[in-house]
This record gives structure tokens, C-alpha cells and sequence, in this order.
């Protein structure tokens, strides 16, 4: 089965500093992996996107995400966090585009 996991339940960062957080997948092939924000009180919105290219991938808002085929890893990164970062943060992937939003996972 393919899946997406983010192992951290909750990060807490001070204002300021660098964020993480983190995604691995089990995904054959060459995933399509996404990261999507839900800021409180709003719907859902998308940050970021690896489909092929660049392993460094920059977003909306100051975030990127790096894709390590390696260690099977996609995580989300901010040099400097606000807080108005503080939100939800979903990963997911797929092995098809049109599949993505079946696997997404929350934290």
C-alpha cells in the first residue's frame, strides 16, 4: 500500500526560528508529493508541489520543502518562523497527479 506519513503529532517552535516538519512516503516510482496549510478558521491551501526537476522545491510563504528519493523524505521548511505560521500542516502523495488527495495525512 502507498502512504505518506508525517511522525511529529505537534511542533512547537519560538517565533524566529527554523521549522520543520516532516514527511516520509511509501510510494513506488517517482511520487508526486504535495504540502498543503489550513490556517485556523479558513479552508484548506496549497503551499507546494514535487512532481519532477529540482529537488528544492519553494512555496507560498516563505516555505520550501526538499525531496530526498533517498531516504524516501519530503520535509517542509521555513528559515524563520512567524506566528502566523501556526496552522495544520498536511502532506501527501501519490503515484498520480489525480490520486494525490486520496493520501493525505495531518499533523
Amino acid at each position: 500500500a502507498q502512504s505518506v506519513t508525517q511522525p511529529d503529532d505537534l511542533v512547537t517552535i519560538t517565533e524566529g526560528n527554523p521549522l520543520t516538519v516532516k514527511c516520509t512516503y511509501s510510494i513506488s516510482g517517482s511520487p508526486y508529493l504535495f504540502w498543503y496549510v489550513q490556517y485556523p478558521n479558513q479552508g484548506l491551501q496549497f503551499l507546494l508541489k514535487h512532481i519532477a526537476g529540482d529537488n528544492l522545491v519553494k512555496g507560498s510563504y516563505g516555505f520550501e520543502a526538499e525531496f530526498n528519493k533517498s531516504q524516501t523524505s519530503f520535509h517542509l521548511k521555513k528559515p524563520s518562523v512567524l506566528g502566523s505560521d501556526s496552522a495544520v500542516y498536511f502532506c501527501a502523495g501519490s503515484d498520480t497527479v489525480a490520486g494525490a488527495a486520496g493520501r493525505a495525512e495531518h499533523k
